[in-house]
């Protein structure tokens, strides 16, 4: 595992080592957040392509095409990443056994013996 030592200025801001940046492809943005105690820096990428194929897969199946297909494309894009957060949001409240689920005999019924 590659580690360095990096400091901290002033303002709080650190400069991302050179053989970092490189190897994990970062482009304009990073998102950072706080993991088992850790902050962890990772590359946002723009693409966003998981989904594109199926989006469009989905959108022409309905019959759209040309400016519409685009529109449609776009606002459902835009929904991926909100609907991700919030399944990890709700998966990171069941971890932490904080959210409302339902147990086995709850969806199935309790057996009787």
């Amino acid at each position: 595992m590659l580690k360095k030592r990096i400091s901290v200025s002033q303002k709080r801001q650190i400069t991302i080592p050179i053989e970092f940046y490189n190897d994990i492809g970062i482009e304009k943005e990073v998102e950072c957040y706080i993991q088992n105690n850790a902050i962890v820096i990772r590359p946002v990428r723009e693409s966003g392509g998981e989904f594109d194929e199926q989006i469009l897969a989905d959108l022409i199946s309905q019959g759209l095409s040309g400016e519409e297909l685009l529109n449609r494309f776009k606002e459902a894009r835009k929904k991926i990443r909100p609907a991700v957060e919030g399944l990890i949001a709700e998966a990171e409240l069941a971890a932490k056994d904080k959210s409302k689920h339902s147990t086995y005999d709850d969806v199935f019924g309790a057996e009787d013996k």
